[in-house]
This record gives C-alpha cells, structure tokens and sequence, in this order.
C-alpha cells in the first residue's frame, strides 16, 4: 500500500471501498451484484483505476450501510495532509 502522503482521491477511495468490503465478509461478486454494478467494476474501484460516479457512490454506500458522507470522510481522512486541509476548508 502506498503511503498516505502518496495517495490520490481514487485510490483513497478504493482502499476505503476494500476495507468497507471486507469488513463485512462480502467478496466482489456479492458486492456488484448487491450494488448493480460489475465485478471488474468494483475491481477497478479498489485498484483506485476508475473514478466513481456519483450514482457509484450511492449505490456502494448503501449496499455497505455506510452514509455516503461518512463513506467521503473516510476517503479524505486516507489524503496527504494539503490535500485534506483544501477538502476541509469548505
């Protein structure tokens, strides 16, 4: 893993979409299905290769029963300390 001053938004937020996953024991698959997404899909989320959409986003955060806002703090929370603080400053 890379090191939090390293860490861009998307593979911040992939991190927190794997650790939401394994948390709960869902794999993948279960994920995507539960969510209406693919699988690649969700792989690419977590590999921090694709951005997601909005519509991504509420979709994941309730197939995980996580409010979206509390799913972006804990993305912000994994960013460089300049990064949050803009992120923090709104």
């Amino acid at each position: 893993m890379k090191k939090k001053s390293e860490l861009k938004p998307e593979v911040a937020f992939g991190h927190v979409i794997r650790e939401l996953r394994n948390q709960q024991n869902i794999s993948q698959e279960k994920l995507a299905l539960i969510s209406d997404m693919d699988r690649t899909f969700i792989s690419l989320l977590e590999r921090g290769l694709r951005q997601p959409s909005l519509k991504s986003i509420l979709r994941l955060s309730e197939s995980l029963k996580i409010r979206p806002g509390e799913l972006i703090d804990r993305v912000v929370e994994k960013l460089p300390q300049k990064t949050k603080a803009t992120y923090e400053t709104y």
